[in-house]
């Protein structure tokens, strides 16, 4: 369970540092290829781990 809390806490770290790096480098005219970078992994890692809880979650019987 810890690791879950640790994981969704990364990604979202992650995306946070790649949107404030993005427009650090967009107002500073610095090439964005680094930000882009960070957003697509995390943007990868989103749909990796909501996939992940999907297939946790469809397995849960509720009577």
């Amino acid at each position: 369970m810890a690791f879950f809390l640790i994981y969704w806490a990364a990604v979202g770290l992650l995306l946070l540092v790649g949107f404030i790096q993005l427009i650090v480098d967009a107002v500073y005219n610095k090439p964005l290829k680094p930000a882009l970078t960070i957003l697509i992994i995390g943007v990868i890692l989103i749909v990796v781990g909501a996939g992940a809880c999907a297939v946790i979650l469809s397995n849960i019987n509720i009577h």
